[in-house]
């Protein structure tokens, strides 16, 4: 198969009170989405850098997506009946 394929991964970033909280979203629709959280708070002690906040919660998310997505793969390999064995 010489098809080229592109995902999309979309990551909403919202901040309330010290806290930075991403979603990212793999998949248009709600029931197809495969979805990460992640999210990252300031330390009382720490300059207050909103960017780095951003970075920590969506890499946070980016990764709970990642194992999300293997588990995907992992049940759908199973439902075709072959033992899934993917890589942590």
């Amino acid at each position: 198969m010489n098809e080229a394929k592109r995902w999309t991964v979309s990551i909403d970033i919202e901040e309330h009170e010290g806290k930075t909280r991403a979603v990212a979203r793999l998949g248009a629709r709600e029931g197809d989405a495969v979805v990460g959280v992640g999210v990252a708070r300031l330390n009382p002690t720490d300059r207050d850098v909103p960017v780095i906040g951003d970075e920590l919660a969506a890499a946070r998310a980016l990764s709970e997506l990642a194992h999300h997505l293997l588990d995907v793969a992992a049940a759908d390999l199973e439902q075709m009946g072959t033992p899934a064995r993917p890589r942590a």
